[in-house]
């Protein structure tokens, strides 16, 4: 008979309907997993007393370390990434739901000298990314020349700065918000392009001033997000990919993301002192 894993404690940072799903999740299938709930915080408590037990709510976040999390899940904003990654990552493995947050240069290197010092793992969820490992292994080879991701959704799906889509009206077809390198638009819609974020690891040859984004509000996309990433190597080679995502109107997160980020978890071992694309 085959031995069940070691049982990893899991913190939740964040009790969004990401976090939710998570949460429920480890609840129901964790113990078959190996996973197991350390905590669980949010900035507003009161949501968490009808859904998580009291025993396992984390009141005050500095008090992180007390509860021995294993791995400790951020999906919540990248302002958390930016106050307490370094922290996570001198006690538990982080996987960081908010990539958007690397777009800062100098938090991004915080972060991995902050890994291998501690010998701990800085895990970046692919998430709506398709074919982030193949990008991954072209970038690793040296071939990798232009990396493009275009997101679409119903205007309704973005939360943006700036007021960049205030003005939009039901029926107005497609437009393209910003179109630029990731690391300008990661500021501007940090809740929309972790997408993005996570391609511009993967292609860190290229990097977030490299690596190319455009956010389009389209009224036509009422049941789904698409994503385009376009890939160019070497010698001609190229690839295109069209990933349409089941969605509600209004969503952030499309709905085959939570199953990708609950993959994505499930690989969280450790990989000694390094940032991992899951």
């Amino acid at each position: 008979m085959a031995q069940k894993p070691a049982t990893m404690q899991i913190g939740i940072i964040g009790f969004g309907h990401l976090g939710q799903f998570l949460v429920e999740r480890i609840q129901k299938e964790g113990p078959e997993m190996g996973l197991s709930l350390a905590f669980v915080w949010n900035r507003n408590i009161e949501k968490l007393k009808d859904s998580v037990p009291e025993e396992l709510i984390l009141h005050s976040l500095p008090e992180f370390p007390q509860r021995g999390a294993d791995v400790i899940v951020e999906v919540c904003h990248p302002q958390i990434v930016k106050e307490f990654g370094a922290q996570f990552l001198s006690k538990s493995h982080f996987l960081v739901g908010s990539p958007s947050a690397l777009s800062d240069p100098n938090l991004d290197q915080e972060l991995r000298r902050a890994a291998k010092h501690h010998g701990k793992t800085l895990y970046v969820p692919s998430g709506a990314l398709w074919g982030g490992q193949d990008i991954q292994k072209l970038n690793d080879c040296g071939t990798l020349t232009a990396l493009t991701v275009r997101m679409s959704k119903h205007p309704s799906c973005f939360r943006l700065s700036k007021h960049l889509l205030s003005d939009w009206s039901e029926g107005e077809g497609r437009r393209v918000i910003v179109s630029g390198p990731v690391a300008d638009i990661c500021p501007l819609a940090p809740n929309n392009v972790n997408t993005m974020a996570a391609a511009a690891i993967a292609g860190s040859t290229l990097g977030f001033t490299g690596v190319r984004g455009e956010l389009v509000s389209d009224t036509a996309l009422r049941d789904y997000h698409v994503v385009e990433v376009e890939v160019t190597g070497v010698d001609g080679f190229t690839v295109k990919t069209v990933r349409r995502n089941p969605a509600k109107l209004g969503a952030v997160t499309g709905n085959a993301t939570y199953n990708s980020f609950w993959s994505s978890l499930l690989v969280c071992r450790g990989h000694g002192g390094r940032v991992y694309l899951c």
